[in-house]
This record gives structure tokens, sequence and C-alpha cells, in this order.
């Protein structure tokens, strides 16, 4: 009676397997980096525009430098990647074109 019930139990146990599943809220850093260059090119794009006032100047240009200080986090955990510095260096720029945007619209 007993090996029966041990019997049972593990084919309980085998036959109920779980399926365990990584939580992926972010996705890879390939992926991340990858939206991070969208959403700079997308604040870049609203930064053409022609009437946007000091203060949206300079809202964008806080995001932008915001993006690209995490983007480039991201780039200095893959110090093997030779591919990801010069996203890294884009994305500065970008940041550095928002603030000269911001300053000289701040000094007129």
């Amino acid at each position: 009676m007993r090996a029966a019930s041990l019997a049972l139990l593990m084919l309980a146990v085998v036959g109920c397997h779980k399926q365990v599943v990584e939580p992926r809220v972010a996705g890879s850093d390939d992926e991340q980096i990858t939206t991070y260059e969208a959403q700079l090119e997308e604040l870049r794009s609203r930064g053409t525009e022609g009437d946007l006032s000091c203060d949206d100047r300079c809202t964008l240009s806080t995001r932008t430098c915001e993006i690209a200080e995490n983007l480039c986090k991201l780039v200095a955990e893959h110090p093997d990647r030779t591919d990801l510095p010069r996203r890294c260096v884009q994305a500065r720029e970008s940041c550095a074109e928002g603030t000269d945007s911001c300053t000289r619209c701040r000094e007129r």
C-alpha cells in the first residue's frame, strides 16, 4: 500500500510539471538600446519644429539627455561589443545639440 501511494505521488509530481518562464519586462539590452534610439529620433524630429517655445526646447533637451545617458549605461555594460560605443556617441551628440538649442533660445 505504501509503495502504491509513493508511486502515485511520484506520478503526480512528474505529470504535473510547471512551466517556468523568466519574466522579461524590458526585453534584451539590444531591444532596449533600439527603443532608446527610436525615442531619441522622435525627440530630434520634434526639435526641428520651428514653433517650439524655449520651455519646450529645453524640456526636449532634458529628456534627450536622460535617454542618452540611459543608452550609454547599457552600452557600458557590454565592453566587449565594438558596435555599441558609436551608438552612445551619437546619443550624446543629440544631447549636446538639444542643450545648444535650449541655450541659444534662452539667450535671445
